[in-house]
């Protein structure tokens, strides 16, 4: 049993293992070797975040999937590089937006070097991946495409809000599933198609990828709320104290709004409503949605994204990779507690 990946993922087979950490390495190498510039500042604003470490969650998910065809394949490490920038330019775009300060352990691209530099460097990201892209053929441009709008769609729903009538929890599941379910599940089927595995094997994988980040995505919902210290190497409560409403923070208003709702609970919303730069407050509202039941019923959520990932592989034939990517769906459990 050896650790390879994020969450300390166990896998069981040499084989396996042997070709996920290769796979890995290369797109390491491969990712900076894409930020590279003529211009110096323009690779040290671009490799900021590379060489901050990170999960490499999709990437390995491009890793696993291709088991199901050769992965060894080509256009198996160039795709998990182009969904990894992908992903990378839009954490210097949501910095940016968050006014973020810290960045996986290290000071965002924003805090060091302006707003300016921090989304010209993401769109540098985006240029290179379109680059690597365009030779991996018509269909994974188009496919690649696609997910972008769906996750840019995503990060502007989450800025309107919903609509009139709309439920607030729906809303933001239909978000998630944009801004974080759509890159992931691109990580999947680029794996399997690059991989040439079945179109049946790489559809139900894409399913598979879309409910897993979703899920990855309320486990951090959770995990802002619940950990002293944040794996993801972000400011606890971040997104509390840009008045950014997670799914802990509506599982509490919707309680609130409910028959059910107590005082204490319509007191912890008005708490939450106000100004929360303030350190006092903020530590405040951390402490009272810790041990609100609204914490829970979103850890709850969490587990049945992931359940629903792991359900969508049932049509795969037992192996070493569909074992692995279920540990993912338990991975994403563990993390939310």
């Amino acid at each position: 049993m050896t650790v390879v990946g994020p969450f300390g993922l166990s896998v069981r087979d040499q084989a396996l293992e042997a070709d996920v950490q290769a796979g890995l390495a290369a797109v390491e190498e491969g990712l900076l070797e894409a930020t590279k510039s003529d211009v110096p500042f323009i690779t040290e604003a671009a490799q900021h975040l590379v060489r901050a470490g990170g999960k490499r969650f999709r990437p390995l998910l491009v890793m696993l999937a291709a088991q199901f065809g050769d992965p060894h394949s080509p256009g198996v490490v160039p795709s998990a590089v182009v969904v990894e920038l992908t992903h990378l330019a839009t954490l210097y775009h949501d910095d940016v937006m968050d006014e973020a300060e810290v960045r996986r352990g290290v000071a965002s691209a924003n805090a060091r070097w302006g707003n300016s530099v921090a989304v010209l460097t993401g769109d540098f990201l985006f240029a290179r991946a379109s680059h690597i892209l365009a030779d991996l053929g018509p269909e994974a441009v188009r496919i690649q495409a696609e997910a972008f709008e769906r996750l840019v769609t995503g990060q502007i729903l989450e800025t309107a809000g919903p609509r009139d009538g709309r439920d607030p929890i729906d809303h933001y599941l239909d978000v998630l599933a944009g801004k974080t379910g759509s890159l992931v599940a691109v990580a999947c089927r680029f794996g399997a198609m690059m991989s040439g595995a079945q179109e049946s094997t790489a559809n139900i994988l894409t399913q598979y990828g879309e409910r897993l980040g979703t899920a990855f995505q309320l486990a951090d919902d959770v995990l802002d709320i619940a950990s002293d210290s944040h794996e993801s190497g972000k400011t606890p409560g971040t997104d509390l104290r840009e008045g950014i409403p997670t799914l802990p923070v509506l599982r509490l208003r919707a309680r609130a709004e409910s028959d059910a709702g107590t005082p204490e609970d319509r007191a912890l919303c008005e708490l939450l409503a106000g100004d929360l730069t303030d350190d006092v407050r903020h530590a405040e509202a951390l402490a009272g949605l810790r041990a609100h039941p609204a914490l829970e019923e979103a850890r709850q959520d969490t587990i049945r994204y992931a359940e629903e990932a792991r359900a969508t592989l049932a049509p795969l034939p037992a192996c070493t990779s569909k074992a692995a990517l279920e540990g993912l769906c338990d991975a994403v459990v563990h993390r939310a507690g």
